[in-house]
């Protein structure tokens, strides 16, 4: 996407503004006469149009009115003679930024543009300041010092610098949103803008439009121009989380953006063009999606430029102190953890990963006085496969089992509800409070509770 359109029937004063601001990094097209800036508005969004008044056919003013018919969010600075200033005058009655009377310091016109365009930015950063499903956060911190985790960090080094399509594969919990976001900050777009979307928590027919954006009156409800996601990414990153659960009409508008960087907003009539670094993410199985037609193999491709599979915590348990420690931290506890609680956290598989640690961790600091131990972590009672279930020989050792898990499963879910007051949940059990001591003891050993 070009930031600025001239509009000047003179090639040599054109070209000579176009050389100048293109060395003060700015990218710039330019039209001779009226029809072919008409024509490139249709096809092309720009940030700025500078219109010379003296046109060739369609002048400047009639330019002008054409242009704000489309509710566009492009300013315009209109170039005028010395003996024309009341048009100029005209022109901003109808809506231009502002005017430069000839001959001008092109110093001038690039401190004017630079402005204006940082205006623009700060709109775009105050939508996304506004939209909560795009937070503020500083530089991403990757816990972990074992094999699988530094595995994965290497490859995020490398795939960083690039523009190559990022795919993060892995399972609920384990951090997807960290990692795309750390690959955005070791990224040369660090200082543009990061933008999230969760494309299984917004409604297939509402998704659309919280992507591409609308024109106002493009939809029944639409009283306002909506600017889309990756209209607010531009020159940066679009974090597309859980693409897995994308509707099929949008997985073809999504390959249109990554074939050719342009898309129309709903309702639109010219293609806005953009220069996004995609990062998407699933915990489902793709290749198993577009063996079953639900998802498009095409896309499938475009998105798996570069995979990353992120390892469950179960497959990096000797991270678990780093990030317990991380957790106590970040709450602003100032608690340890005994080695005994550690042992229990190391015992269980963690299906719901990192975000599971996380809050088992916060229940934990809440619970204990000083050092978290084992009766401060509620986990629920573990699934054992058959694998690995020792079984008992007898009937009446398998009704022991069965009283044991009960008791655990009893016991745990009133310890919580008690908010881990001992004497209470002993009351509601119907028990001393140094029979529960023991039974908790008891389990603890037997990693059950």
């Amino acid at each position: 996407m070009a930031d600025i359109l001239i509009i000047e029937d003179k090639e040599s004063f054109a070209s000579m503004l176009k050389d100048n601001l293109e060395d003060a990094s700015i990218s710039v097209k330019t039209a001779k006469n009226g029809r072919e800036a008409i024509r490139l508005f249709k096809k092309e969004k720009f940030e700025i149009a500078i219109i010379d008044l003296k046109l060739p056919g369609i002048d400047g003013i009639d330019l002008l009115r054409e242009f704000k018919k489309s509710d566009t969010d492009t300013k315009f600075l209109i170039m005028t003679a010395f003996g024309t200033i009341e048009r100029a005058v005209e022109a901003m009655k109808l809506g231009a930024y502002d005017f430069l009377t000839k001959p001008f310091d092109v110093e001038q016109l690039i401190a004017l543009v630079n402005r204006i365009l940082e205006e623009q930015r700060r709109y775009y950063e105050n939508i996304l300041l506004r939209d909560e499903t795009s937070k503020i956060y500083g530089a991403p911190e990757i816990i972990g010092k074992g094999p699988a985790i530094r595995h994965v960090a290497q490859l995020l080094q490398k795939a960083a610098p690039t523009d190559a399509t990022v795919m993060l594969v892995g399972e609920s919990g384990t951090g997807k949103e960290l990692f795309a976001r750390a690959c955005h900050v070791l990224s040369p777009r660090k200082d543009k803008p990061f933008v999230a979307i969760n494309c299984a928590a917004i409604p297939a027919h509402l998704l659309e439009n919280e992507l591409f954006g609308s024109e106002r009156g493009a939809f029944t409800g639409a009283v306002a121009k909506k600017i889309g996601k990756f209209e607010l990414a531009n020159r940066g990153t679009i974090f597309l989380d859980e693409i897995g659960d994308l509707d099929l009409n949008l997985q073809a508008k999504i390959l249109r953006v990554l074939q050719e960087r342009s898309f129309e907003r709903l309702g639109g009539t010219y293609l806005i063009h953009v220069d996004v670094r995609i990062i998407a993410a699933t915990n489902q199985d793709l290749v198993r999606l577009v063996k079953e037609k639900k998802f498009r193999e095409d896309l499938y491709y475009r998105l798996s430029v570069f995979p990353i599979r992120l390892p469950p915590l179960r497959e990096r348990k000797e991270d678990l102190r780093l990030l317990v420690d991380h957790v106590i931290k970040k709450l602003g506890s100032s608690k340890s953890i005994s080695p005994a609680a550690l042992e229990k956290l190391q015992r269980y598989d963690w299906p719901g990963n990192i975000r599971e640690l996380e809050n088992t961790i916060e229940r934990a600091s809440i619970i204990a006085r000083r050092t978290i131990e084992p009766e401060d972590i509620l986990l629920p009672e573990r699934r054992a496969s058959q694998d690995d279930v020792v079984l008992p020989r007898t009937l009446k050792g398998a009704a022991s089992a069965g009283r044991e898990r009960a008791e655990v499963a009893l016991i745990a879910r009133v310890l919580e509800s008690a908010k881990n007051n001992k004497s209470e949940a002993a009351r509601r059990l119907g028990v001393s409070y140094k029979t529960l001591l023991n039974r908790i003891k008891k389990y603890n050993k037997k990693g059950l509770l």
